[in-house]
């Protein structure tokens, strides 16, 4: 792997070479031509004629030769993007400074997602622009561990184009329509925008048509959002003082910060490499190093100095004593950071969320039960169905034995297992057992599903949110335009909060993100917030 640095370099070394080649070639063909003592004025004449058309010639020739650096410059120009014209990031955008990243997978890795920008945003001063939930796995980014990723300017290009997608089909939801982020916002000095606001801003397209089906393939619109995202994309390169692009992902880099710290440790390696039998096998040359986030794109740095900073994936985890690509702690120097780590740990659901499955807990099960989260179908889940099903069975076995458990004991089941294949399964054999066991689940068309639909596409949560002064008109305007039509995964959201109101106990999955979710709720009692202080805040 090469940095950009020495990108740039292989560039100008192979500009230089076909420089010199050609003109190389201008002294050979001078040397070719005779030299006579004397000559005939139709001599000269001739050779004078033939000279300057040689001279036209290579001028003409070489101006038509692509140079790879004049060309990035050349993008860097008003005329190439509009979008990066003085008076778009001075005035329009107020000369602040954003951070765009490109989440991909299932809401919990998307979400996972969001908090590490938080983050990012936080350290780097930087307005973040909050994404759409993307439809499951539309976008994937593949395997850290494997080392086979997409590279960060091919997810952000993924994650734009469904991003439109959803836009044209009437389905955006921004993450903030779904995550409560109002606490982190309001209390931590983190300034966030939503996407729609930013790319009506940015692209000068009018939000009226940005969220109608006025976004048809032949309008100006369209191509004015094509152009907008490849240059958000980084399609083309960075643009001075317009876009960075941050092209180092998990394969080579581990972000860390720590102010004031000792910069030895900045780009020392990072415990976890390629092991040579995978080197070998994959002729693979990647090296992993830890950076700091800030002095490679704070202040005082080139990244720092532009207005839009682009990230690809944020995702990481915990592998082999290490961090998959973020590892940032808290600090004692900087307190700031220490509290938005404590306040991003955990964001809850918006109140109509949590109050469906507080309602549904409450009002439908009507008693304690133990809540199973089973992931069966799934990637790799599906190859590990008995061990899934042991932890259940165990749990299960327990509570039958102890005597204040009263009969039947509720079960409320979280599966993608449809309920129509749980024959043969152990789920077909406890639901048959109805005098020890009754099982709970929620389906997508009941009727709490629906109206929790309803009521978050008329909340709009994520379009109360925007750094930029608004004219109000235009506001009121937008949220009667960008009213999704459809909010998909409202089922998972509410079985979550289900899973956290189970006083018998959780059973997740191993290696489930949801189960990881489920958990974290339950260790911060999302279950016992009052729904009258979850609904003010």
């Amino acid at each position: 792997p090469t940095n950009n640095g020495e990108i740039k370099k292989n560039r100008t070394l192979k500009t230089g070479k076909n420089m010199d080649a050609i003109f190389n070639l201008r002294r050979t063909s001078a040397r070719q031509w005779p030299i006579r003592k004397k000559q005939t004025s139709k001599s000269r004449i001739f050779l004078f004629s033939v000279s300057l058309f040689a001279v036209f010639i290579f001028f003409f020739t070489y101006s038509e030769i692509p140079n790879p650096m004049s060309s990035i410059s050349a993008l860097s120009g008003s005329v190439q993007f509009p979008q990066c014209r003085s008076e778009i990031l001075t005035r329009t955008l107020l000369g602040q400074k954003f951070l765009w990243y490109a989440p991909h997978s299932g809401f919990s890795n998307q979400l996972s997602e969001f908090k590490n920008a938080v983050f990012m945003a936080g350290i780097l001063n930087r307005t973040l622009v909050v994404p759409p939930v993307l439809d499951h796995h539309s976008v994937v980014l593949g395997s850290c561990p494997k080392f086979r990723v997409l590279s960060p300017s091919e997810i952000r290009v993924s994650v734009w184009n469904h991003s439109i997608e959803l836009l044209r089909a009437g389905r955006y939801v921004s993450m903030a329509d779904i995550v409560d982020i109002s606490s982190v916002v309001s209390s931590s000095g983190v300034r966030v925008i939503d996407l729609r606001y930013f790319v009506s801003l940015l692209c000068g397209v009018d939000m009226e048509t940005l969220c109608s089906s006025k976004l048809s393939e032949q309008s100006p619109s369209h191509k004015a959002l094509e152009q907008c995202g490849s240059l958000l994309s980084e399609v083309h390169g960075n643009l001075d003082n317009c876009l960075y692009a941050v092209d180092e992902d998990c394969r080579t880099t581990v972000w860390t910060y720590n102010k004031n710290g000792d910069s030895d440790s900045d780009g020392r390696l990072d415990s976890f490499q390629p092991d040579e039998k995978m080197k070998k096998k994959k002729k693979m040359f990647f090296v992993r190093r830890r950076r700091d986030v800030y002095k490679s794109l704070g202040d005082g740095t080139v990244a720092g100095s532009v207005a839009i900073l682009a990230f690809g994936s944020l995702f990481t985890a915990p592998y082999k004593g290490s961090q998959l690509y973020i590892d940032i702690r808290e600090s004692p120097r900087d307190r700031k950071i220490q509290s938005l780590i404590k306040k991003v740990e955990f964001l809850p659901f918006v109140p109509e969320i949590t109050n469906a499955g507080k309602r549904l807990a409450s009002d439908t099960i009507k008693a304690p039960f133990l809540c199973a989260q089973l992931r069966l179908l799934d990637g790799q889940f599906k190859n590990h169905r008995e061990n899934t099903f042991a932890g259940l069975i165990q749990k299960l076995e327990s509570l039958s034995q102890e005597k204040k458990t009263r009969r039947p004991i509720h079960v409320f089941v979280m599966t993608d297992l449809a309920e129509s294949n749980w024959t043969g399964t152990y789920l077909g054999d406890l639901s048959r057992n109805s005098s020890n066991f009754k099982l709970h689940s929620l389906k997508e068309q009941d009727e709490v599903v629906l109206q929790t639909q309803q009521e978050l596409a008329s909340a709009r949560h994520g379009q109360k949110f925007g750094s930029i002064p608004m004219n109000l008109d235009t506001t009121k305007k937008t949220q009667n335009r960008c009213y999704p039509r459809e909010v998909s995964n409202v089922q998972l959201y509410i079985e979550e909060v289900v899973c956290s109101c189970a006083s018998l106990g959780f059973i997740g999955t191993a290696g489930s993100t949801i189960a990881d979710s489920v958990i974290l709720m339950r260790r911060f009692n999302a279950c016992s917030i009052s729904r009258i202080q979850t609904a003010l805040r």
